[in-house]
Protein backbone atom coordinates (compact mmCIF):
# COMPACT_ATOMS: atom_id res chain seq x y z
CA UNK A 1 0.00 0.00 0.00
CA UNK A 2 1.50 3.75 -1.06
CA UNK A 3 1.74 5.82 1.89
CA UNK A 4 -0.50 7.86 0.56
CA UNK A 5 -3.27 5.99 1.01
CA UNK A 6 -2.66 4.41 4.69
CA UNK A 7 -5.50 4.16 6.26
CA UNK A 8 -3.11 5.30 9.92
CA UNK A 9 -1.43 8.29 10.37
CA UNK A 10 2.11 6.78 10.64
CA UNK A 11 3.80 3.52 11.54
CA UNK A 12 5.67 3.61 14.77
CA UNK A 13 8.80 1.15 15.61
CA UNK A 14 8.56 0.48 19.52
CA UNK A 15 11.91 -0.54 20.75
CA UNK A 16 12.07 -1.46 24.22
CA UNK A 17 14.71 -2.81 26.33
CA UNK A 18 14.16 -6.53 26.86
CA UNK A 19 13.07 -6.46 30.47
CA UNK A 20 9.73 -6.68 32.15
CA UNK A 21 10.16 -3.27 34.03
CA UNK A 22 11.09 -1.76 30.25
CA UNK A 23 9.11 -3.78 28.11
CA UNK A 24 5.46 -3.12 29.58
CA UNK A 25 5.79 0.40 30.32
CA UNK A 26 6.51 1.41 26.46
CA UNK A 27 3.70 -1.48 25.76
CA UNK A 28 1.20 0.78 27.23
CA UNK A 29 2.86 3.80 25.53
CA UNK A 30 2.06 1.59 22.39
CA UNK A 31 -1.85 1.04 23.21
CA UNK A 32 -2.35 4.87 23.25
CA UNK A 33 -0.73 5.35 20.22
CA UNK A 34 -3.09 3.03 18.69
CA UNK A 35 -5.74 4.66 19.99
CA UNK A 36 -5.11 7.55 18.56
CA UNK A 37 -4.85 6.43 14.81
CA UNK A 38 -1.05 5.22 14.74
CA UNK A 39 -0.20 1.54 13.40
CA UNK A 40 2.49 0.32 16.39
CA UNK A 41 5.00 -2.53 16.18
CA UNK A 42 6.78 -3.48 18.76
CA UNK A 43 9.77 -4.54 18.56
CA UNK A 44 11.27 -7.77 21.47
CA UNK A 45 14.56 -8.91 21.41
CA UNK A 46 14.18 -13.06 20.00
CA UNK A 47 14.81 -14.52 23.10
CA UNK A 48 12.66 -12.14 24.84
CA UNK A 49 9.64 -12.74 22.53
CA UNK A 50 9.93 -16.83 23.70
CA UNK A 51 10.08 -16.11 27.28
CA UNK A 52 7.89 -13.71 28.54
CA UNK A 53 4.20 -15.04 29.32
CA UNK A 54 1.18 -12.41 28.78
CA UNK A 55 -0.97 -10.67 25.95
CA UNK A 56 0.08 -7.53 23.77
CA UNK A 57 -3.46 -6.97 22.74
CA UNK A 58 -3.83 -5.45 19.82
CA UNK A 59 -0.25 -4.52 19.24
CA UNK A 60 2.05 -6.60 17.06
CA UNK A 61 4.84 -7.44 17.70
CA UNK A 62 8.19 -8.07 15.42
CA UNK A 63 11.34 -9.32 16.48
CA UNK A 64 15.43 -8.20 16.31
CA UNK A 65 18.53 -10.31 17.65
CA UNK A 66 20.80 -9.20 20.69
CA UNK A 67 23.38 -11.78 19.98
CA UNK A 68 21.45 -14.36 22.42
CA UNK A 69 18.78 -15.80 21.07
CA UNK A 70 18.90 -18.62 23.29
CA UNK A 71 19.67 -16.04 25.95
CA UNK A 72 22.68 -14.52 27.82
CA UNK A 73 25.59 -17.31 29.02
CA UNK A 74 25.61 -17.12 32.28
CA UNK A 75 29.58 -16.57 31.86
CA UNK A 76 29.18 -13.90 29.75
CA UNK A 77 29.48 -10.03 31.97
CA UNK A 78 27.17 -7.44 31.73
CA UNK A 79 29.64 -5.33 29.40
CA UNK A 80 29.92 -8.24 26.94
CA UNK A 81 26.06 -8.70 26.51
CA UNK A 82 25.74 -5.05 25.76
CA UNK A 83 28.75 -4.56 23.35
CA UNK A 84 27.00 -7.60 21.38
CA UNK A 85 23.22 -6.42 21.86
CA UNK A 86 24.26 -3.09 20.19
CA UNK A 87 26.42 -4.84 16.98
CA UNK A 88 24.08 -6.94 16.53
CA UNK A 89 20.92 -5.51 17.75
CA UNK A 90 21.60 -2.03 15.16
CA UNK A 91 21.93 -4.39 12.38
CA UNK A 92 18.91 -6.26 12.75
CA UNK A 93 16.73 -3.19 13.34
CA UNK A 94 18.30 -1.78 10.11
CA UNK A 95 17.06 -5.15 8.66
CA UNK A 96 13.60 -4.36 9.82
CA UNK A 97 13.11 -1.37 9.08
CA UNK A 98 14.15 -2.33 5.71
CA UNK A 99 11.89 -5.55 5.84
CA UNK A 100 8.76 -3.42 6.18
CA UNK A 101 9.49 -0.85 3.57
CA UNK A 102 9.77 -3.34 1.18
CA UNK A 103 6.47 -4.80 2.25
CA UNK A 104 4.63 -1.72 1.46
CA UNK A 105 4.43 -0.84 5.07
CA UNK A 106 7.59 1.70 5.67
CA UNK A 107 8.30 3.13 9.15
CA UNK A 108 7.68 6.61 9.99
CA UNK A 109 9.41 6.47 13.49
CA UNK A 110 11.37 5.29 16.34
CA UNK A 111 10.12 5.09 19.46
CA UNK A 112 13.40 3.59 21.64
CA UNK A 113 14.56 2.60 24.93
CA UNK A 114 17.08 5.30 25.79
CA UNK A 115 18.91 2.61 27.28
CA UNK A 116 19.80 1.52 23.30
CA UNK A 117 21.25 4.90 22.52
CA UNK A 118 22.39 3.14 19.47
CA UNK A 119 18.83 2.54 17.85
CA UNK A 120 18.73 6.68 17.31
CA UNK A 121 21.91 5.69 15.17
CA UNK A 122 19.88 3.32 13.09
CA UNK A 123 16.79 5.42 12.58
CA UNK A 124 18.40 8.26 11.65
CA UNK A 125 20.77 6.85 9.02
CA UNK A 126 17.41 5.01 7.81
CA UNK A 127 15.83 8.97 7.65
CA UNK A 128 13.25 8.05 10.45
CA UNK A 129 12.17 10.32 13.03
CA UNK A 130 14.13 9.09 16.46
CA UNK A 131 12.69 9.78 19.57
CA UNK A 132 13.82 7.94 23.38
CA UNK A 133 11.37 7.28 25.76
CA UNK A 134 13.24 6.96 29.59
CA UNK A 135 11.73 4.60 31.91
CA UNK A 136 13.05 6.35 34.79
CA UNK A 137 11.21 8.95 36.73
CA UNK A 138 12.74 12.82 35.63
CA UNK A 139 14.18 13.62 38.47
CA UNK A 140 15.94 10.35 38.40
CA UNK A 141 16.99 11.40 34.96
CA UNK A 142 17.98 14.78 35.68
CA UNK A 143 20.40 13.54 37.98
CA UNK A 144 22.07 11.15 35.43
CA UNK A 145 22.33 13.83 32.80
CA UNK A 146 24.27 16.06 35.44
CA UNK A 147 26.60 12.97 36.13
CA UNK A 148 26.76 12.53 32.57
CA UNK A 149 27.99 16.01 31.80
CA UNK A 150 30.31 16.16 34.94
CA UNK A 151 28.16 18.47 36.67
CA UNK A 152 28.08 16.08 39.65
CA UNK A 153 31.45 14.30 39.98
CA UNK A 154 31.63 10.29 40.93
CA UNK A 155 32.75 9.41 43.57
CA UNK A 156 30.62 11.85 45.21
CA UNK A 157 32.28 13.74 47.42
CA UNK A 158 30.47 13.80 50.74
CA UNK A 159 28.89 17.01 50.65
CA UNK A 160 25.33 18.52 49.55
CA UNK A 161 24.40 18.20 46.11
CA UNK A 162 22.59 21.36 44.40
CA UNK A 163 20.97 20.38 40.88
CA UNK A 164 18.85 22.47 38.90
CA UNK A 165 14.67 21.60 39.32
CA UNK A 166 15.89 19.34 42.17
CA UNK A 167 16.04 20.32 46.09
CA UNK A 168 19.57 20.13 47.52
CA UNK A 169 20.24 16.19 47.43
CA UNK A 170 22.77 13.79 50.50
CA UNK A 171 24.25 11.70 48.37
CA UNK A 172 22.30 9.20 49.83
CA UNK A 173 19.33 10.93 47.91
CA UNK A 174 20.82 10.19 44.77
CA UNK A 175 20.30 6.69 42.41
CA UNK A 176 22.50 3.50 43.92
CA UNK A 177 24.00 3.30 40.43
CA UNK A 178 25.50 7.12 40.89
CA UNK A 179 25.89 6.59 44.93
CA UNK A 180 27.83 3.47 44.85
CA UNK A 181 29.12 3.37 41.17
CA UNK A 182 31.86 1.38 41.65
CA UNK A 183 29.65 -1.28 42.33
CA UNK A 184 27.82 -1.21 39.16
CA UNK A 185 29.99 -0.11 36.49
CA UNK A 186 28.32 -1.52 33.97
CA UNK A 187 24.78 -0.94 34.73
CA UNK A 188 26.99 3.31 35.79
CA UNK A 189 27.76 3.59 32.17
CA UNK A 190 24.54 2.32 30.43
CA UNK A 191 22.14 5.06 32.66
CA UNK A 192 24.89 7.68 32.32
CA UNK A 193 25.39 7.67 28.61
CA UNK A 194 21.11 7.58 27.80
CA UNK A 195 22.45 11.23 26.71
CA UNK A 196 25.23 10.58 24.64
CA UNK A 197 23.62 11.32 21.47
CA UNK A 198 20.13 12.99 22.62
CA UNK A 199 20.90 16.27 21.28
CA UNK A 200 20.11 14.13 17.81
CA UNK A 201 16.46 13.38 18.71
CA UNK A 202 13.60 14.76 17.77
CA UNK A 203 12.36 15.02 20.88
CA UNK A 204 12.35 12.86 24.08
CA UNK A 205 9.28 11.32 26.26
CA UNK A 206 9.46 10.91 29.97
CA UNK A 207 7.24 8.27 31.38
CA UNK A 208 5.90 11.02 34.39
CA UNK A 209 3.33 13.51 34.33
CA UNK A 210 3.60 16.96 34.29
CA UNK A 211 1.85 17.52 38.03
CA UNK A 212 3.95 15.21 39.86
CA UNK A 213 7.65 16.79 38.78
CA UNK A 214 6.78 20.14 37.25
CA UNK A 215 9.77 21.72 38.82
CA UNK A 216 12.27 19.11 36.97
CA UNK A 217 9.98 18.89 34.07
CA UNK A 218 9.97 22.88 33.35
CA UNK A 219 14.24 22.45 33.72
CA UNK A 220 14.58 20.02 31.28
CA UNK A 221 12.04 21.32 28.54
CA UNK A 222 14.11 24.12 28.26
CA UNK A 223 17.42 21.30 27.36
CA UNK A 224 15.17 19.30 24.48
CA UNK A 225 11.78 19.43 23.28
CA UNK A 226 10.02 16.77 26.10
CA UNK A 227 6.69 15.03 26.22
CA UNK A 228 5.51 13.18 29.28
CA UNK A 229 3.34 10.48 29.12
CA UNK A 230 2.93 8.88 32.28
CA UNK A 231 1.93 7.03 34.37
CA UNK A 232 1.95 4.21 31.47
CA UNK A 233 -0.83 1.59 33.46
CA UNK A 234 -3.77 0.11 31.37
CA UNK A 235 -6.59 2.91 30.54
CA UNK A 236 -9.20 0.83 32.67
CA UNK A 237 -6.80 1.57 36.01
CA UNK A 238 -6.85 5.89 34.52
CA UNK A 239 -9.24 7.60 32.13
CA UNK A 240 -11.25 4.11 30.75
CA UNK A 241 -10.61 5.31 27.07
CA UNK A 242 -9.57 1.77 26.08
CA UNK A 243 -12.62 -0.80 27.55
CA UNK A 244 -10.96 -3.97 27.25
CA UNK A 245 -7.15 -2.54 28.32
CA UNK A 246 -6.92 -4.25 31.92
CA UNK A 247 -3.81 -6.23 32.26
CA UNK A 248 -0.68 -4.17 32.45
CA UNK A 249 1.22 -6.43 29.67
CA UNK A 250 3.90 -9.35 29.63
CA UNK A 251 5.91 -11.32 32.17
CA UNK A 252 8.53 -13.32 33.18
CA UNK A 253 7.54 -15.17 36.11
CA UNK A 254 3.66 -16.18 36.69
CA UNK A 255 2.20 -14.13 39.01
CA UNK A 256 0.00 -15.44 41.91
CA UNK A 257 -2.91 -13.70 41.54
CA UNK A 258 -5.56 -15.39 44.08
CA UNK A 259 -3.25 -15.78 46.77
CA UNK A 260 -2.58 -12.03 46.50
CA UNK A 261 -5.45 -10.47 46.68
CA UNK A 262 -7.56 -12.70 48.61
CA UNK A 263 -4.90 -11.86 51.04
CA UNK A 264 -4.90 -8.49 51.02
CA UNK A 265 -8.92 -8.49 51.20
CA UNK A 266 -8.25 -9.77 54.15
CA UNK A 267 -6.44 -6.63 55.34
CA UNK A 268 -7.79 -2.78 56.22
CA UNK A 269 -7.06 -0.16 54.20
CA UNK A 270 -3.41 1.20 54.37
CA UNK A 271 -2.32 -1.78 56.76
CA UNK A 272 0.18 -3.76 53.97
CA UNK A 273 3.81 -2.88 53.19
CA UNK A 274 4.53 -4.14 50.11
CA UNK A 275 8.11 -4.96 49.15
CA UNK A 276 9.50 -5.98 45.33
CA UNK A 277 12.69 -5.47 43.49
CA UNK A 278 11.77 -6.12 40.29
CA UNK A 279 12.65 -8.89 38.16
CA UNK A 280 16.47 -8.38 38.23
CA UNK A 281 17.45 -6.76 40.90
CA UNK A 282 19.67 -8.94 43.46
CA UNK A 283 20.01 -8.85 47.06
CA UNK A 284 22.81 -10.31 48.71
CA UNK A 285 22.12 -12.53 51.42
CA UNK A 286 22.88 -10.02 54.18
CA UNK A 287 20.63 -7.07 52.92
CA UNK A 288 17.98 -10.17 52.55
CA UNK A 289 18.25 -11.14 56.40
CA UNK A 290 18.38 -7.13 57.43
CA UNK A 291 14.94 -6.73 55.35
CA UNK A 292 13.68 -9.84 56.83
CA UNK A 293 14.72 -8.64 59.74
CA UNK A 294 13.16 -5.04 59.70
CA UNK A 295 10.00 -6.36 58.01
CA UNK A 296 9.43 -9.19 60.78
CA UNK A 297 10.00 -6.46 63.45
CA UNK A 298 7.97 -4.16 62.43
CA UNK A 299 4.36 -3.60 63.52
CA UNK A 300 3.14 -4.01 59.61
CA UNK A 301 1.26 -6.71 57.76
CA UNK A 302 3.89 -7.03 54.47
CA UNK A 303 3.69 -8.45 51.52
CA UNK A 304 7.07 -9.53 49.95
CA UNK A 305 7.90 -10.63 46.13
CA UNK A 306 10.99 -12.91 46.86
CA UNK A 307 11.82 -14.45 43.36
CA UNK A 308 12.49 -18.56 43.21
CA UNK A 309 16.00 -17.94 42.96
CA UNK A 310 16.18 -15.27 45.63
CA UNK A 311 14.41 -17.99 48.33
CA UNK A 312 17.28 -19.32 50.03
CA UNK A 313 18.86 -16.58 51.09
CA UNK A 314 15.86 -16.36 53.29
CA UNK A 315 16.42 -16.56 57.25
CA UNK A 316 15.92 -20.29 58.52
CA UNK A 317 11.96 -20.48 59.31
CA UNK A 318 11.12 -16.98 57.79
CA UNK A 319 8.13 -17.64 56.43
CA UNK A 320 6.60 -19.99 59.28
CA UNK A 321 7.82 -17.06 61.80
CA UNK A 322 5.84 -14.44 60.09
CA UNK A 323 2.87 -16.39 58.45
CA UNK A 324 0.23 -14.33 60.84
CA UNK A 325 1.64 -10.90 59.65
CA UNK A 326 3.56 -11.43 56.57
CA UNK A 327 2.71 -12.88 52.68
CA UNK A 328 5.63 -14.31 50.90
CA UNK A 329 5.41 -14.86 47.01
CA UNK A 330 7.18 -15.67 44.02
CA UNK A 331 5.50 -12.95 41.54
CA UNK A 332 2.64 -11.43 41.83
CA UNK A 333 -0.12 -9.03 39.64
CA UNK A 334 1.92 -6.00 40.69
CA UNK A 335 -0.65 -3.06 39.15
CA UNK A 336 -3.46 -4.77 41.08
CA UNK A 337 -1.47 -5.14 44.40
CA UNK A 338 -0.59 -1.23 43.72
CA UNK A 339 -4.06 -0.72 43.27
CA UNK A 340 -5.53 -1.97 46.31
CA UNK A 341 -6.75 -0.62 49.42
CA UNK A 342 -4.74 -2.69 52.22
CA UNK A 343 -1.89 -1.30 50.61
CA UNK A 344 -0.39 1.39 52.26
CA UNK A 345 3.76 1.73 51.39
CA UNK A 346 5.64 0.66 48.49
CA UNK A 347 9.16 -0.62 48.71
CA UNK A 348 11.20 -1.11 45.92
CA UNK A 349 14.42 -0.33 44.17
CA UNK A 350 12.56 1.90 41.89
CA UNK A 351 9.95 3.14 44.15
CA UNK A 352 9.96 7.04 42.29
CA UNK A 353 9.04 5.50 39.28
CA UNK A 354 6.08 3.89 40.21
CA UNK A 355 4.83 6.26 42.80
CA UNK A 356 3.03 9.08 40.30
CA UNK A 357 1.03 5.60 38.77
CA UNK A 358 0.21 4.60 42.16
CA UNK A 359 -1.17 8.13 42.92
CA UNK A 360 -3.61 7.81 39.60
CA UNK A 361 -4.76 4.44 40.72
CA UNK A 362 -6.19 5.49 44.10
CA UNK A 363 -8.52 8.23 42.11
Amino acid sequence: MEKGKRDYRAHFLVLPYPVQGHINPLLQFSKRLQHKGIKVTLVLTRFASKTFQGESGSVAIDTISDGYDEGKLEEESTEAYFTRFKLVGSQTLASLIDKHGGAGDPIDCVVYDAFLTWALDVAKESGLVGVPFFTQASAVNNIYYHVYKRCVDVPLSGMSISIPGLPVLEPSDTPSFVYDYAKYPAIFDLVVNQFSNVDKADCILFNTFYELEKEVVDYMSNLWPLGTVGPTVPSMFLDKQLKEDKAYGLSLFKPNTDVCINWLNGRESGSVVYVSFGSLAVLNVKEMVELALGLKSSNAYFLWVVRSAEHDKLPDNFVEDVKEKGLIVSWCPQLEVLAHHAVGCFVSNESLRIVGGTRHLRH
